[in-house]
């Protein structure tokens, strides 16, 4: 028989070291003999380390990892203890790894690790659940105005500028906050709701915090069905394209249309885009129902060039997520190619918000398409935080002013500044110009007298499906060649 032990040691030269004992004692001729094993433990215990901390602690901030926060989660329920999580994400990290490098978003890392301790007890687990995401559990605090307090203090904290490589951060972080019992007694619904409360600081602007609310979770339910109903939209060929008219204001000829997408939903009916747009952006479909727009729109130009409008030019509306495929440039001329359209005969508009989330790729995308001659019109100019730059730096080829502006101008001294500024911004830098939102003939008067060349708005004609707008403007094909268009089926198909 035997026994194992685990004892300190030390060597000659000093240094204390753990080995393992072994000692045994047997019988041999009638006579106990005895016997021991020394083993130096140093590297196994050494491996053993290794591995565990790679188990258990993120590698580069040395914070518990996701793994070890949920068995925290656990353990502090089972002990029916009240608990608060807090769920935090930094603000414009990503923006860090783009302009100075990984090496600097490493370091950024791991000094928000060293400020989130300072700012929690030491009975809390600080976790790092990966990239720019960390989590907080704090036992024993279930008041909110104290979890609050904390939030705060960390938002606060991560507010300070952080100074990498002589390089001056100011980033911050949002934080969700849920409480157990209140919230939830399992660490699922504490993740979830917690997370959703963390969307929700974010979308309200960032650094700052939002306690989960009972509100939060029906929003979340609410934007699942919208998911799933877009879904089902894109599968069943719901989305349809309405044309609003644009003409030149010196003799009110026809030049062209802006496509607008509707949703004809199997229970709400025909829907606006103000319905629905934002959710789909936000969506996996987005970019497939771009696609179908810009193919479907084409097509319908080509088939009104060749009934009677050989001059017809068609507006298309670029998502952002359209941009994020990396393969517009290829979309559009395909789109192009296959209704055999002249690219002259195709204008892509984008909006201020495209242009600030896809600043550097946009500019080398949309250079390329227009030197395929694809028009290229900003939407919506002067309504957010355009600079004069943009039109130097962007290949633009025509502004167009908001409709806000437009419907005002008559009785606004302000709004008639702005279009006129517009008019004359575009004539300088040599951009084609076109009003949004012309609804009296006084507001056309007072734009033909500013110089605008072209115009639409419910003056002209209001959004209406491609049938209606071919037999308002004469563009129907021979009673014997009529036939419906299976673009949508084609495409979404």
């Amino acid at each position: 028989m035997g026994t194992t032990v685990e004892l300190p040691a030390q060597h000659k030269d000093g240094t204390e070291f753990l080995i393992e004992l072994s000692l045994s004692m047997w019988s041999e001729n009638g006579r106990s003999a005895f016997g021991s094993i020394v083993r130096d433990i140093r590297d196994r215990r050494a491996n053993e380390e290794r591995l565990f901390r790679l188990a258990h602690l993120d590698p580069l901030t040395e914070l518990p990892n996701r793994t070890v926060l949920r068995n925290r989660i656990k353990e502090v329920l089972a002990q029916s203890q009240p608990m608060t999580l807090l769920m935090l994400d930094l603000d414009g990290f990503k923006g860090v790894n783009d302009a100075l490098g990984h090496a600097a978003g490493d370091t950024v890392l791991k000094h928000t690790a060293e400020r989130l301790l300072s700012c929690v007890r030491a009975v809390d687990t600080v976790s790092r659940l990966g990239g720019d995401e960390f989590a907080i559990v704090l036992p024993d605090i279930t008041d909110p105005f104290r979890a609050a307090d904390i939030a705060q203090a960390i938002v606060r904290a991560l507010a300070e500028p952080f100074v990498i490589n002589e390089q001056v951060l100011n980033l911050g972080v949002s934080v969700g906050i849920a409480i157990s019992p209140s919230h939830g007694k399992h660490p699922e619904e504490l993740l979830t709701y917690a997370d959703m409360a963390l969307y929700q600081a974010k979308a309200e602007g960032r650094r700052r915090y939002r306690l989960f609310t009972p509100e939060l979770r029906l929003a979340a339910r609410r934007e699942r069905a919208s998911q799933e109903a877009l879904r089902y939209a894109v599968k069943h060929n719901e989305f349809v394209l309405f044309y609003q008219p644009q003409v030149r204001l010196s003799d009110g000829a026809l030049v062209g249309a802006e496509a607008l997408i509707r949703w004809q939903h199997p229970e709400r009916g025909l829907l606006a885009p103000a319905a629905f747009l934002t959710t789909l952006d936000a969506s996996p479909y987005a970019a497939v129902v771009g696609d179908w727009v810009l193919q479907t729109a084409c097509a319908q130009a080509a088939t009104w060039r060749a009934l009677g409008a050989p001059n017809f030019r068609m507006g298309v509306n670029l998502c952002s997520a359209q941009f994020k495929q990396g393969d517009l440039i290829e979309k559009v001329l395909f789109a192009l190619s296959n209704a055999q359209l002249p690219a002259s005969s195709l204008e892509l508009e984008i909006t201020e918000n495209i242009i600030l989330h896809h600043d550097t790729e946009l500019v080398s995308t949309l250079r390329d398409l227009n030197n395929a001659d694809v028009s290229i019109a900003f939407d919506d100019y002067g309504t957010g935080y355009a600079s004069l730059s943009l039109l130097k730096r962007f290949p633009l080829t025509r502004l167009k002013i908001d409709q806000s502006f437009v419907r005002a101008m008559c009785e606004s001294p302000q709004d008639a500044a702005i279009v006129r500024a517009v008019l004359d911004l575009s004539r300088s830098f040599g951009l084609a110009v076109i009003a949004e939102g012309v609804e009296t003939k006084e507001q056309e008067q007072r734009l033909i007298g500013k110089g605008c060349q072209e115009a639409q708005g419910y003056l002209f004609g209001r959004p209406m499906p491609a049938s209606v707008f071919a037999a308002t403007f004469g563009l129907e094909p021979p009673a014997s060649k009529r036939r419906c268009p299976s673009a949508v089926q084609r495409i979404l198909g």
